[in-house]
């Protein structure tokens, strides 16, 4: 089953960027990374496919609902984090935890209490006194507390310090093996390659990419790293040099004989030829959907 699909999906800011055409499938029980830098469409995204903001033109449905149309159906479904959220001043935890149980009509008592505790918040303290860190927790918990279908999160870990993301994923992970389908933006893309099965990668407000993350990170490009000492002017395809006085790493794309001359050319102690990482691949999408303009 589709939980989320996209049509042809637009939102037109004028002068200003939004999303552009947008075909997107997340499967039921995936989850689904959606990667791009800050600025590239992630949060106008999410807010078009929520009904909070309204789309220009095409067509989105969530658990197969049209989202223009049946949005207070749809949301009661869903979790959803936003990038940064805004509670009301003066407030206790507990009381913010109690109203968004209230205003889905649950009692989310027992979950609260659990999220709490692994996520070491203190719900006696009010809202204002809260760093960004356990104000990012509060709305976590009021996201997950009602044991939704779907959870959308719009970078989720920005303000969390290692063991809490550490934490917080673990909990995520949890969900995701119970059958909760995830939306997770960032632009972490480690946080994509630890946790994700699919990705989709957006660009000016372009879906450029989409596929698993392991297939996303099968390119014809190759880390190589050398202990020894080897000369690079000639050879094409290499990219991304970082020297030290006794060795070189680099992206490389070029033909392989190439590169073994090239090698045996010069001094090698030692040699490793490897898969790059999801970053380095990013870049790589990022680089190639440059050379089509």
């Amino acid at each position: 089953m589709d939980i989320i699909k996209t049509t042809k999906l637009t939102k037109n800011y004028g002068k200003a960027r939004g999303i552009i055409d947008l075909d997107l499938t997340v499967k039921q029980g995936e989850f689904f990374g959606f990667i791009g830098p800050n600025g590239a469409g992630k949060s106008t995204t999410i807010r078009t496919l929520l009904g909070l903001i309204s789309p220009t033109a095409g067509s989105a449905e969530i658990f197969g609902k049209d989202i223009a149309k049946e949005k207070e159906v749809i949301l009661q479904r869903v979790g959803y984090l936003p990038s940064e959220a805004i509670f009301y001043r003066g407030m206790k935890v507990k009381d913010i935890l109690k109203l968004s149980a209230d205003l889905r009509k649950k009692d989310c008592t027992a979950e609260a209490k659990s999220l709490c505790d692994h996520l070491q918040l203190d719900t006696a303290r009010k809202i204002d006194e809260l760093s960004f860190g356990n104000r990012k927790k509060v709305g976590i918990v009021c996201a997950l507390q009602h044991n939704p279908e779907l959870l959308v999160l719009d970078e989720p870990t920005s303000g969390l310090d290692p063991l809490m993301q550490k934490e917080f994923f673990e909990i995520l992970r949890e969900r995701n093996k119970q059958g909760t389908t995830i939306f997770l933006s960032s632009h972490i893309l480690s946080e994509i390659q630890r946790n994700c099965t699919h990705a989709a990668i957006i660009r000016s407000g372009k879906i450029i990419a989409c596929d698993s993350v392991e297939e996303l990170a099968k390119t014809s490009t190759k880390r190589v790293n050398v202990h020894g000492t080897v000369n690079l002017d000639a050879l094409g395809g290499v990219r991304d040099i970082e020297r030290t006085d006794d060795s070189v790493s680099f992206l490389y794309n070029g033909d392989m004989s190439a590169l073994l001359n090239t090698l045996s050319a010069g001094k090698v102690n030692d040699l490793t030829v490897s898969e790059p990482d999801l970053e380095e691949v990013f870049m790589h999408y990022y680089e190639k959907e440059d050379l089509t303009k």
